[in-house]
């Protein structure tokens, strides 16, 4: 039975009333996990900021510290990086609501793929973080202060920093989801395996171009975060042949099943 164009109209006027309303309800259900984790993370402000500066600290020369040159900012600081963090361990239930928004409107195959790579993404982030934190910002740091001029103290402002990691933080985040971002190429066709493995120099420079605007200007950070992006680029590659080798099987297998008339 055809529908009439005004039933039609107000049909999808109803999808997509229902849709807004899911949206709003998964936002709602974010914002509130953000808001119970910030609560904790609060009270303690002042003892997180001392954690995320400890790799700084560490390598300050003796007799210098981290500065406040604002009235506001030993307070503000403190509780920016707490609302920042709580974004950061809310995350996984974050993404779990964008997935739940996501999910129903794919193919059963779709959510099999993307499911493994959606928890993979989520995993390689907060690898990149930690990578950062324990490996880059000790390096990073003791480069930075050893290339003081003589008479010259480093004392860097307490906001400034927290701008300053906040950045590297989500720089080494995103830059840890190379592998991700191969094999979405390679499913999506937008780009075949065979030529991401002709460009690699490209590739390589590429990379390590993104890497100077996003750290430092000093060969250390630069190549730390360069080195692991390239590793995992090829990573993705042979992700990439994985699955793409698995679809040609499946396809045939397909193919082999099905009736001949």
């Amino acid at each position: 039975m055809n529908q009439s164009p005004p039933e039609k109209e107000a049909l999808a006027e109803g999808t997509l009333i229902s849709h807004l309303l899911e949206l709003r309800t998964r936002l709602l259900r974010a914002t509130v996990a953000i808001c119970i984790v910030f609560l904790p993370l609060a009270f303690f402000s002042n003892e997180l900021f001392t954690l995320v500066a400890q790799p700084l600290i560490e390598k300050l020369p003796e007799g210098t510290s981290l500065i406040a040159t604002s009235v506001v900012s030993p307070f503000m600081a403190p509780l920016k990086l707490s609302l920042i963090a709580s974004v950061f361990v809310a995350m996984p239930y974050i993404l779990y609501q964008v997935w739940g928004f996501v999910a129903p409107g794919l193919y059963r195959h779709e959510r099999r793929f993307a499911l493994p790579l959606f928890m993979t993404s989520v995993v390689l982030f907060y690898v990149g973080v930690a990578f950062a934190y324990f490996i880059v910002f000790p390096l990073m740091f003791a480069f930075l202060t050893s290339t003081a001029p003589i008479g010259v103290r480093m004392m860097t402002d307490i906001a400034s920093y927290l701008d300053f990691v906040t950045l590297l933080f989500f720089a080494f985040g995103i830059a840890f989801e190379m592998p991700v971002a191969v094999v979405l190429l390679a499913a999506t066709g937008m780009v075949k395996v065979e030529s991401l493995k002709k460009q690699r120099g490209y590739v390589m420079l590429g990379i390590f171009i993104v890497a100077a605007f996003l750290t430092p200007p000093d060969a250390v950070s630069q190549t730390f975060m360069a080195v692991p992006m390239y590793a995992l680029f090829e990573i993705g590659i042979v992700l990439a042949q994985y699955l793409v080798r698995q679809r040609t099987a499946d396809k045939a297998q397909h193919e082999a099943s099905r009736p001949v008339e």
